[in-house]
């Protein structure tokens, strides 16, 4: 049996498990199973696949996907620019376990995005600078989109914190992507804090969470005319790699 999976903590709202599944079923692939394994600790990743010796790749969600680097064998040009990894090859030979990690995540965001960029969308507002941030901002240079990262705590002079968003920001950065988990289930009633009334129908605000459909941060842009995209189109482009980079 060929076995793939999930890790992260939580992973239990994950989408990707029902996902493979239907994609094992309609595509009609056998001897294949994708699993969620919950890992509170990276530090928990070498037992896991000690102990799962069909495991052939997986995923990594929140908080991981940074933390993971350190256990890998080999990583690709574009994750190791990336600095985050969520996607894991696992190439079992002879002369022992290699684990190769990619980002599928860049890949993923510019790719879904792109039908719903307009000229006027020259510069950006990330909100958040974890695992998922840093494949946003990957892709934005990609598509030379100026961004300026958000973050709850002071850090770097690159880095703005909410308290500090004015008008003229909001004004300035006509896409606004929410890459925290802020608003997912089951904590739906959560979003970053930002003002939101000085959105006009020029923005657009991504919001990588796709479980709820419409988040808080998403329903409030709509409360002012902003255009909307959620992640679901995101995770199956970067379901889709994931399984392409495993089956290569």
């Amino acid at each position: 049996m060929q076995l793939f999976g999930l890790i992260g903590f939580p992973v239990s709202h994950s989408f990707s498990a029902r996902y493979f599944a239907e994609k094992f079923s309609n595509e009609e692939i056998s001897n294949t199973e994708y699993r969620l394994f919950p890992l509170e600790d990276i530090s928990q990743l070498p037992t896991l696949i000690e102990n799962n010796h069909e495991l052939q790749g997986f995923n990594v969600t929140i908080p991981h996907k940074v933390g993971i680097l350190p256990y890998l064998d080999q990583v690709t040009p574009e994750a190791a620019e990336v600095g985050a990894v969520n996607c894991v090859k696992i190439s079992r030979n002879i002369s022992g376990i290699q684990l190769i990690g990619y980002n599928t995540d860049a890949f993923g965001f510019r790719e879904s995005s792109i039908p719903f960029l307009k000229p006027h969308h020259k510069n950006a507002l990330v909100l958040g600078t974890g695992g998922a941030s840093k494949a946003v901002c990957y892709s934005l240079k990609s598509l030379n989109i100026h961004y300026t990262l958000v973050s709850r705590s002071p850090g770097k002079s690159d880095v703005i914190q909410y308290n500090q968003i004015t008008e003229k920001i909001i004004h300035d950065n006509l896409l606004i992507i929410n890459t925290t988990p802020l608003g997912q289930f089951p904590d739906i009633e959560a979003c970053p804090e930002i003002p939101y009334k000085f959105l006009s129908n020029k923005h657009l605000l991504f919001d990588l969470i796709y479980n709820p459909v419409r988040t808080q941060f998403l329903e409030k842009g709509l409360g002012y005319d902003a255009s909307i995209l959620n992640g679901q189109q995101m995770l199956q482009l970067q379901a889709e790699k994931s399984w392409e980079i495993w089956n290569s």
